[in-house]
Parts: C-alpha cells; structure tokens; sequence
C-alpha cells in the first residue's frame, strides 16, 4: 500500500500544472478558507448570513457583538471591505477577498479612529460604522484592473536575485539585491491543489511548454519545486481571479513575463509567502 501511495506522489510532481474551475476553496492556496460548519443542534436554525453592503447588525445592548469576517477568511465581503476601506485610506493596495495580517491592521487602524476596540476583527458595530461612512463600492473597486500592489518584501528576498512571490498580496516581484525590477499579478493552486510555500530556486526553464499531466499550453516557464512553475495563463487572463491553477504560479501579463523569463537564470531563487 505504502508503494502505492509512494507512486501516486511522483506522478503529481510530474512536471505541470494548468487552470480549473473556481469552486469552494479555489483561487487561494490551502490557506483562507474554512471548513464546513457542523449542523446546529436539533431544534434550532442557523443564523443567515448578512450580505455584502447590507447592514448586519444584530447585537442588543450588553451582548457581544458577532464576527462577522476574521483572519484567514476569504469571500466576497471581504473583497467588499477592503474596497470600503481603501476608500478612505485604511487599506493601500486591490482588494483581494483574502482576510490576511494586513487587512487586520487595517480594520484596526479604523477602529481606532471611529472609537471602536480595536481588534483587528469585523464585528457587527465595526461593519455597520463601515457601512455608514464608506459608499457602495463599484465594479472597479472591487476588481481593480491596475496591477495590484506590493506588500513588504519577505527578509528572504532582501539579498541576491530572487522571484518573490506574495499570496497575501497576489504579486510576484523580480528583486535584486533587495531592489524590486518588475512585478505582476499573480494567481495560485486552489485548495486541493495549493502552491506550496518556502524557499526554492529554478531547476529548469522552457519557453514553450505544454503541461504533461493536463496537455495545456505554459508559455515561459519557470519550474522551482518538482511540477510547479512560474508560467503564462491565458485562462487567468481571461478569467482573472475567477479560477486557480492545479498549485503553478499563474501569471496574466504575457508581455512582462516574457521579458522577465530571458531575466531569470537557472539557480535564482524562489520565495513563495504570506
């Protein structure tokens, strides 16, 4: 059995990788999603869940008021909240629907300013204070076309020459010696099938490839851990963040990678993080 197994795993590092359907837990990468809830106890019903741009509180005087979205959360009220947010200053880069450490400083930074405990979490009075002081955002604010921005550099990526890749931000930035060169946008494995993280380097590049698993085309790729590589998706130019690869790096500006791939020598190293 154990061979088995053992055989199973070599085959899924064969090399390449290619886009699927977004589904429950598509799009990120083994991180921000949660688990199904256990059913409520006989008798009772599960709450509704408030919707994006309605007003959800529901909190009496001396209850605590209910979370509604926390760290490691991603849905489309947490795209929705970083767009009301970066309306008015508190979050500085497009909206990813992912509830990361920096989508928490920033609930924190508003709470403090409105007066509210600041927790770092979206509670009921922190959604409708939100809510009263932000407008509906818009199609473009919640999926920006500009290129989304960089968040602080890993320490990892500080030195040498290095594709450093955010999760958290979706961007991929070619350093040097701590300098950033180029970046782009990003998209990574679903849930099932995630990007794995850490510290790798590049085994091997092809301008032309085509995924031997999957027989899907991955112009200029860069593999750095068994089948997983930096490679051009017209699926994520089409779709956007709408789907997920089977755990490459997607990337969706053909014209930059193009120019970064004849950058990038065999032996750079990879920095895949939150």
């Amino acid at each position: 059995m154990r061979r088995v197994v053992l055989a199973a795993s070599a085959v899924v590092l064969a090399a390449g990788c290619t886009a699927q359907a977004a589904g429950p837990g598509a799009g990120g990468a083994g991180r921000g999603t949660k688990g199904p809830s256990t059913a409520p106890p006989a008798g009772t019903s599960s709450p509704a869940a408030p919707s994006p741009g309605a007003s959800s509180s529901g909190a009496t005087p001396g209850t605590a008021a209910k979370v509604l979205m926390d760290d490691g959360d991603e849905s489309e009220q947490v795209r929705e909240l970083q767009a009301r947010l970066r309306q008015l200053d508190h979050f500085d880069r497009a909206p990813t629907g992912f509830y990361g450490t920096m989508t928490a400083g920033s609930v924190k930074a508003f709470q403090k300013r409105r007066g509210l405990p600041s927790t770092g979490t979206v509670d009921t009075a922190t959604w409708d204070r939100l809510l009263a002081v932000s407008k509906e955002p818009t199609a473009d604010e919640l999926k920006p076309s500009t290129t989304n921005e960089l968040d602080t550099p890993d320490a990892r990526c500080m030195t040498g020459r290095v594709l450093c890749i955010s999760k958290e931000s979706r961007t991929l930035a070619w350093m040097i010696d701590g300098r950033v060169v180029s970046s782009m946008d990003v998209r990574f494995g679903s849930e099932n099938t995630p990007t794995r993280e850490g510290t790798f380097s590049v085994g091997w590049k092809a301008r032309e490839w085509t995924s031997t698993i999957y027989h899907t085309p991955m112009p200029y790729a860069m593999f750095f851990s068994g089948g997983q590589a930096v490679h051009y998706s017209s699926d994520f130019a089409a779709r956007g963040y709408g789907g997920a690869s089977h755990g490459c790096v997607n990337v969706r500006d053909r014209a930059k990678l193009a120019a970064l791939f004849d950058q990038v020598k065999v032996g750079d190293k990879v920095v895949v993080h939150w």
